[in-house]
């Protein structure tokens, strides 16, 4: 024997050990399950019983065997109850089973030609809803049994004969049906020995029971009857749209209702996973077989299926014994079934349809705005009929998502200097021309507008009308500033250039504010992976950086951010006009622009070590920070002087534990911090103020407000501070928490920056974290440039 045969063996030995040990119990509950929902199915769809039975068997045994989903369980479906119903009024049963067969085939043809996907974009909303309305049809119609009268043709005339049915002398039949509800309702809190007895059996069994013992008047199943008078499938008469029209319902419905299942059903179990094209096919090979031999349309069920998976099937194996037990259970025990009373499958479906409106879905509907879809839909199918309340749903659905793609928004606000800002984003239409046009009057005659366009369409009447209020505007005096921030839809427009053909995708998001490593590492993870988690900073060590790492980046770039920032360095190319000196630390972990919101030409930037500030005339001299202060001041005319400071300061540390002492493998950085010895002095003298910081981040914050002190020792800071023109700010960033502090020129205790949205309301020491700095968006240019 060969190596590959014992291996075949071995693996087959295990399979069917699985199968025995698995399938084979799980397929006996779902059949304990199957045989009552099947036959009320049956009665509900106004059909002979049989055609339940042999529903279940093909949609067992077929589907089982040629479906793509391992666990789901397929057989006659209650959502399909109503139109079944209405198939066996128009045609008669004998031609529904042909309709069912055509419905079959058209699903093979769909799942030949691989569309199985399509039917996923069928809004869940509309589906529940669809569900809900047959359960409240089927639940309103087999009252009127329960309660001894006989369904209506609608469910409006259910509901306005119903308090004649109340009052009306009821048989025994009303007693087997409260018997069989208040078992379904209470078989949750049985003992757990009895609760391996699926609930609908065992309502069955106890009405039987009770219809035996108690010698109650009720009407029999008549299972022999229905077998006996098996017929054969005929063409249907009639009209051959309303023909086409019932099959493409049927297939559709079918179709849809199992392949949203097989997803469903996905996520409960860790096998393989559905593949929907092959389901679609074996579910229309299914079809034809059970329209064939005279059975119910087949769908795939979710009850059934998550029965299947929570017994613990594990393979298509447990659906296929499933449909086997059925089988034998009609061919050997069809005597038994005749023990049931009507009214029992009556209750049972009155209970199945209540349980078919599932209030769970609302909030989940809720948060996405499709409450209105599911109520269309559920009355459209209660009062109308199931094609009229689907339609209605699919159409309200698709013009819900026609309003959320074309919808816009518009924001016009005043600004300081008689200027007004407009932002106008969303996809720009002719459904949105009147709201763009009533928020543009809004914009006094003759104003400056700042006009940013966050847009990923515009279709010729958006432009048309944008374009004549621009040009109408002009002409009054005012001028249009347009700053496209997304794709330049209007510039191209303007020019006659060719359109994009469609709705431009959103620019992947950069971010660029992660270190150079990091970025690399979440590119090697590949698009739609989880990073690792040193990627995605947990836990992650230090990466150094090449010189070909480097000029990587400049090549990224020149691709990626050159052509945004493009325009305002030209600008900025021959002058520049910051409002602030920001003099920080040079640790590589400090970054003035990241912290600060700010972009190009906003800050004039000193670094050096631990952010000192030496005191006019102090030894050992530099001149760097002094000339960039003069520069500062007398040339560029800055309003503010930031020092900024850090949690951890390598500098503050060194001061702190080892001093300034030139001797030793640092000469340099050693006489360099003797410009730190007033702050190591200032931390000698002060009252440690509480708060748990450590001596360093202590010490830290102290440097800061000693470097302020230090600026006031030049003259020309002392008299621009005086004369209200320049102002001193204190930094601290807290590297672990992301977190800037303002600190307290009394007190060295850090007050948290404004959150975001922060006005003119906050306190003043707050405020002074507003350093007027305007990133680059805030800047202008005109489709023109």
């Amino acid at each position: 024997m060969t190596a590959n045969t014992q291996r075949d063996g071995a693996v087959s030995f295990r399979h069917l050990r699985s199968v025995l040990r698995h399938d084979l119990p799980a397929s006996l509950v779902v059949f304990l399950v199957a045989v009552p929902l099947s036959l009320g199915i049956a009665v509900a769809s106004g059909a002979p019983l049989i055609a339940g039975l042999i529903a279940a068997v093909v949609g067992g045994v077929v589907c089982g065997l040629f479906g793509g989903s391992a666990v789901q369980v397929s057989g006659p479906a209650a959502g399909l109850a109503l139109v079944v119903f209405d198939l066996v009024r128009t045609y008669g049963w004998r031609a529904t089973c042909m309709i069912t067969l055509l419905a079959g085939v058209l699903q093979l043809l769909l799942g030949l030609f691989r569309v199985a996907r399509a039917a996923l974009a069928v809004s869940p909303a509309v589906v529940h809803g669809m569900l809900a309305g047959v359960g409240a049809v089927i639940a309103l119609s087999q009252l009127h049994v329960v309660l001894g009268g006989s369904p209506q043709r609608s469910a409006i005339e259910n509901i306005s004969e119903l308090p004649a049915q109340l009052l009306t002398d009821h048989t025994d039949g009303v007693w087997v049906g409260m018997i069989t509800v208040a078992v379904l309702v209470l078989w949750a809190k049985a003992p757990h020995p009895l609760r391996a007895v699926p609930a609908p059996l065992a309502a069955l069994l106890v009405a039987a029971l009770a219809t035996s013992t108690l010698g109650l008047q009720v009407t029999r199943v008549d299972l022999a009857k229905s077998i006996q008078g098996w017929q054969s499938p005929i063409w249907p008469q009639g009209d051959w749209h309303a023909l086409a029209g019932a099959v493409l319902l049927v297939a559709l419905l079918a179709g849809v209702e199992s392949l949203l299942c097989s997803v469903g059903v996905d996520k409960l179990h860790d096998g393989p996973r559905a593949d929907l094209d092959r389901e679609l096919t074996g579910q229309g090979l299914a079809n034809l077989v059970s329209g064939a031999l005279g059975g119910l349309p087949v769908a795939g069920v979710i009850v059934r299926s998550t029965t299947n998976v929570r017994a613990g099937g594990r393979s298509r194996w447990s659906t296929i014994l499933h449909g086997f037990w059925v089988l034998v259970f009609t061919t050997s025990l069809a005597w038994a079934v005749q023990l049931i009373p009507m009214e029992a499958l009556a209750a049972l479906l009155v209970f199945t349809g209540i349980k078919m409106i599932d209030l769970g879905h609302i909030p989940h509907l809720r948060g996405h705005g499709e409450v209105p879809v599911y109520l269309v839909t559920f009355f459209g199918v209660a009062l109308l009929g199931l094609a009229e309340g689907v339609l209605l749903g699919l159409a309200l659905a698709a013009l819900l998502a026609l309003r959320r793609l074309t919808w816009v928004t518009i924001q016009v606000t005043p600004e300081p200097e008689g200027r007004w800002h407009v932002l106008i984003g969303g996809s720009l239409t002719f459904l949105g021309v009147p709201r763009i046009t009533a928020g543009l009057c809004l914009v006094p005659a003759g104003a400056a507008v700042d006009l940013d366009l966050n847009i990923d369409f515009m279709d010729n009447a958006a432009f048309e009308a944008l374009h004549a209020w621009r040009l109408g505007h002009e002409r009054s005096g005012g001028t249009v500033d347009i700053d496209e921030m997304h794709d330049e839809w209007y510039a191209m427009a303007a020019s006659g250039d060719r359109m994009f053909p469609a709705k431009t995708p959103p620019l992947i998001p950069e971010r660029w504010w992660l270190p150079l490593g990091h970025r690399q590492r979440r590119r090697a993870s590949g698009p739609g992976e989880t990073p690792p988690a040193s990627a995605r900073g947990e836990g992650a060590a230090p990466v150094a950086t090449t010189g070909r790492e480097l000029l990587a980046g400049a090549g990224e770039f020149h691709r990626r951010t050159a052509h945004l920032v493009r325009p305002f360095l030209t600008r900025m190319a021959r002058k520049q006009e910051p409002g602030h000196l920001f003099i920080t630390c040079s640790d590589s972990r400090i970054v003035p622009t990241l912290i600060t919101a700010s972009g190009p030409g906003d800050l004039f930037t000193v670094r050096n070590v631990g952010n000192l500030v030496p005191r006019r005339g102090a030894e050992p001299s530099d001149d760097s920070v002094v000339a960039a202060l003069e520069y500062a001041l007398r040339v560029l005319k800055v309003r503010t002087i930031t020092v900024c400071g850090h949690t951890g300061c390598a500098a503050m540390t060194e001061l702190l534990e080892v001093g300034d002492d030139p001797a030793g493998e640092l000469p340099g950085l050693r006489r360099w911090l003797r410009h730190g010895r007033p702050s190591l002095e200032r931390f000698a003298t002060a009252v440690d103020e509480g708060g748990g910081t450590s001596p360093i981040d202590r010490l830290c914050r102290l440097n800061v407000l000693q470097q302020l002190e230090h600026l006031h020792t030049y003259p020309m800071v002392e008299e621009l501070v005086a004369a209200g023109r320049l102002e001193l700010v204190a930094l601290y960033f807290d590297i672990a928490a992301a977190r800037v502090h303002v600190l307290n020129r009394e007190r060295s205790d850090p007050a948290p920056a404004p959150e975001p949205g922060a006005g003119e309301g906050g306190s003043a020491r707050s405020g002074r974290l507003a350093l007027g700095v305007k990133s680059p968006a805030h800047q202008r240019r005109s489709p023109e440039e």
